[in-house]
């Protein structure tokens, strides 16, 4: 039976990796890094919702 769980899953592929001297990162994990720090300067920059109508 886990002969053919493995056998259905297949072959993992090796995926793409970029290099900057010892620094070495997969894009699927860069990708989300980049997402990341996106939506984190978005959250500093865009206002709360009603926040400014504080009198």
């Amino acid at each position: 039976m886990i002969d053919g769980v493995v056998a259905a899953a297949g072959p993992v592929a090796p995926g793409t990796y970029f290099g900057w001297g010892a620094v070495m990162i997969q894009s699927g994990n860069l990708a989300v890094i980049l997402a990341m720090l996106v939506l984190f300067i978005l959250a500093l920059v865009l206002p709360f919702p009603g926040g400014r109508s504080r009198k």
